[in-house]
């Protein structure tokens, strides 16, 4: 098989991450909590992952901006 690699310039590099869930007819079903099979609130969440990264994860909206953290490397 055959790789393949596409090299971006800095002025190509994404700035915001595109979210489908803005654009998908339905909501998606929410995900349950593994013990009490309700929705997960994010504080469920909050031991596991930093609140920017839950926040991305409930978010509708159609475009997520990419930190400038996460940027920094992508630009080197």
């Amino acid at each position: 098989m055959e790789t393949i690699k596409y090299t971006l310039t800095e002025d190509q590099m994404p700035q915001a991450w595109y979210n489908i869930q803005a654009d998908l007819p339905t909501p998606l079903l929410p995900v349950l909590h593994p013990q009490s099979r309700r929705p997960i609130a994010p504080g469920d969440l909050e031991p596991l992952f930093p609140m920017s990264l839950i926040q991305q994860e409930v978010s509708t909206d159609r475009w997520i901006e990419i930190t400038p953290e996460v940027q920094a490397p992508m630009l080197k």
